[in-house]
């Protein structure tokens, strides 16, 4: 048997979709404007989610992230900020960050579960690393998190 092929027609639509899909795809991955942080002698390049929307999808359906690159969420107000890591597709690692921007909690998060993974005390913010960053880096409890060298 012979496959029959595409129509001229069905081919365009095929490689319209498959166009579009790839440029949601990228402007999804693309994410919000990166700043520089700098812990200890590590300069990383984070992604900030500040509003509500931007901290709901945080990470949620990204496929990689850089090596050095992460998310840093702001909160409006101190508080007990749950992270779970539904709809996240890579396994990441969360440094929970108080006011006075010292590391108050790190912990790995699974991907795609459910799990919530809260801090320890109020914090005001957040920062996702690849699985494993903090401690690869030799990054502890009790480190600062600057926004400056």
């Amino acid at each position: 048997m012979r496959k029959r092929d595409m129509s001229p027609d069905r081919r365009i639509k095929t490689i319209l979709f498959l166009l579009l899909f790839f440029l949601v795809d990228l402007a999804y991955s693309q994410g919000l404007p990166k700043i520089p942080l700098y812990i200890k002698e590590k300069e990383i390049q984070v992604e900030v989610a500040r509003t509500p929307e931007e901290r709901a999808v945080g990470l949620m359906g990204r496929k990689h992230l850089g090596k050095e690159e992460g998310m840093l969420f702001i909160f409006e107000e101190e508080g007990y900020h749950s992270f779970w890591m539904k709809n996240t597709l890579i396994p990441l690692s969360i440094a929970f960050i108080d006011r006075e921007s010292r590391i108050v909690k790190i912990t790995d998060m699974k991907p795609l579960t459910l799990t919530s993974h809260p801090p320890p005390k109020p914090v005001l913010y957040a920062l996702e690393m690849n699985e494993g960053w903090f401690s690869r880096n030799g990054i502890r409890v009790g480190d600062i998190v600057r926004f400056s060298r």
